[in-house]
């Protein structure tokens, strides 16, 4: 019998990460902190001679994990157990419960180091005292200095003296805490999935693609639900949008953009955008900018394109900010220029 293969869970993260696509490995990255990008890079690096099989197995661990902790947000611990064990038996139902009670631990913890301390007093208040001094005796002093100051005078002292007398903890009290963490951890678990998917969603996913690969996915929304795409176009921005942007926020958008990446995107706009763009420009601008897109070669469309959805995600930022307004996009009123 082949002999089981240990795995450490960085090495289950990079293995992961091989079996994705370059693009959805991409996006899983940019949610990393530099720290951890490199961390896993190393263990990526160092991947050598693993089978399809041992990739299958951490997918369907990873697989279970997600569906465990749904589970757990839908009724609680005792309920996704009832399930797991209905479909993976008794024995693997509780290993990937406890997998998934560690990582609500991480999660727990990392929430809370996130969370704004008045936040994170108003929380832990309800807790009893000893349980707030050993959860916050884990944070940063300085984030733990300031939910002790919006704590209550009482409540103050009390948690203080608790932390600096903190030695052996009981049992009953890590569990206190582990169920302070879970329900954390859960909170923002249910706070995530009730934000995936919509309209608001695909919208912004779309802004990340490229103009033709959002058109492409725009036109077949389209043919099977003509108000669904025209809600989706309401919500997100294609760089052909700028002619509905005022000639402020044109002039706004122009000091944040790469002029390079402009040029580029340029390459391919009709002449009314086109016109638009050179109107809100100093005569000296416009003139370099022309020039070079007269002399300007052959060039992927590829290019044209990350160049255009570089300089929609600037005009996105403006808009979030209430910097610029687009008008007329998906309403009633048609903007003419």
């Amino acid at each position: 019998m082949a002999k089981k293969v240990q795995l450490t869970s960085k090495q289950k993260a990079a293995m992961l990460m091989l079996s994705l696509d370059v693009e959805t490995a991409t996006k899983v990255m940019r949610k990393l902190t530099q720290e951890e990008i490199e961390v896993l890079t190393l263990e990526i690096a160092n991947v050598k001679g693993v089978t399809s099989s041992i990739i299958e197995t951490v997918n369907d661990e990873f697989h279970h994990l997600i569906v465990a902790q749904q589970y757990v947000v839908q009724g609680g611990l005792d309920y996704a157990q009832h399930l797991l064990e209905r479909s993976l038996g008794y024995a693997k139902a509780v290993d990937i419960l406890e997998k998934v009670k560690v990582l609500s631990h991480v999660t727990g913890f990392d929430t809370l180091k996130k969370a704004d301390p008045r936040q994170l007093a108003s929380f832990l208040q309800k807790e009893h005292p000893q349980t707030i001094a050993l959860i916050v005796s884990n944070l940063a002093s300085e984030q733990t200095a300031m939910v002790l100051s919006e704590f209550p005078g009482e409540l103050r002292s009390d948690v203080a003296y608790r932390m600096a007398t903190l030695g052996k903890v009981s049992p009953s009290l890590i569990t206190e805490m582990e169920h302070v963490l879970e329900e954390v951890a859960e909170t923002e678990i249910s706070q995530s999935m009730s934000s995936l998917g919509g309209t608001k969603s695909m919208a912004g996913v779309l802004n990340k693609c490229t103009t033709a690969e959002a058109k492409m996915i725009l036109e077949s929304i389209e043919t099977k639900d003509p108000n669904l795409a025209q809600e989706i176009k309401r919500l997100m921005f294609l760089f052909e949008d700028l002619i509905f942007v005022d000639d402020k926020g044109i002039q706004r958008i122009l000091r944040e953009v790469d002029k390079k990446d402009l040029a580029m995107a340029l390459k391919v706009a009709d002449d009314k955008l086109r016109d638009k763009i050179f109107g809100n420009m100093s005569e000296r601008a416009r003139e370099l900018l022309q020039e070079e897109l007269q002399f300007m070669g052959p060039v992927r469309l590829k290019e044209v394109e990350t160049a255009q959805t570089r300089i929609v995600e600037v005009v996105k930022q403006l808009e979030d900010s209430g910097e610029i307004v687009v008008a007329g996009r998906g309403g009633k009123e048609e903007v003419f220029v």
